[in-house]
Formats: structure tokens, sequence, C-alpha cells
């Protein structure tokens, strides 16, 4: 089964504006995958830095709905580790945000064999331990 790792900016994309087509889609894209979560086609990776980014959010409405994805998750990568603290440094060398280097090596520490994101610069940022992509195009890769 394929593990997933979802990043705070895909948990909130379905509460920006949806006048634009593409964070429509990308929505969309993203409350299909969640579904194929919860029906065990997809296995799904949760995180410290989840936690944390979440509970930073100002908006209850969003911390609420974001919060549940933790018991729904098949596992969790309860805290920081020597590993997931170098491989973030390797991360950060490369103009990577701090915050987006914690979940990428979170992701590629759980074994992960998918990253999504809706950040641009994630996007193009190419980072051979793991598939980074956006929920539409990984829709488009397994629906192929």
């Amino acid at each position: 089964m394929l593990k997933l790792y979802l990043d705070n900016c895909c948990y909130n994309r379905p509460f920006d504006n949806q006048s634009q087509i593409k964070i429509h889609l990308e929505t969309q894209a993203k409350l299909y995958i969640q579904a194929k979560i919860k029906d065990g086609i997809y296995s799904l990776v949760w995180s410290y830095i989840l936690d944390y980014e979440n509970s930073r959010n100002p908006y209850e409405e969003k911390r609420q709905a974001i919060s549940p994805w933790k018991n729904i998750a098949s596992e969790c990568v309860a805290g920081e580790s020597e590993e997931i603290l170098t491989f973030a440094e390797s991360l950060h060398t490369k103009g990577i945000k701090t915050y987006d280097t914690l979940h990428i090596s979170c992701a590629v520490f759980a074994g992960c064999d998918y990253y999504l994101t809706t950040d641009k610069k994630l996007l193009n940022t190419p980072i051979p331990e793991i598939k980074i992509i956006n929920p539409i195009m990984f829709v488009n890769e397994m629906e192929e």
C-alpha cells in the first residue's frame, strides 16, 4: 500500500479562496485522496510537525477540521530524531524553509512513497529521497 504524507498547505487547501480554478482542482484532488485514505486504498503518515503547525493555526474551524486526520493516519512520527534533524539540515541548504524541511524529513524517515504539497517551491526542488507531487498530479498518476 502506498504511504502518503500530506503537508500543512495540503490540509489547508480547502479553506483557500476557491474562485481560482487551480486551487479548486487541488482541493477536489486532495479531498478525493483523503476519501481513498479512509477507504484503505492509501496509508497516511502524520507527524509531530503537523501537530505543531496545526496547533498554531489561528482559525479554530481549520484546526478542528485538520486534527482528526492524526487519528486516521496509520503511522505517526511522534518526535524528532538525530536522523530527522540531520536530513532536515541538508534540505535547508537547498533553500527550503525550516518547517518544510521537517515535514519532508518526517515523510522520508517514515518511508513514504509520496509527499503531497501545493507549495510551488517544494514542487520545483528535486529531492531524490521522495517523490514530491501536488494532489492533481498524484490523482492523474494513480488513475493511469
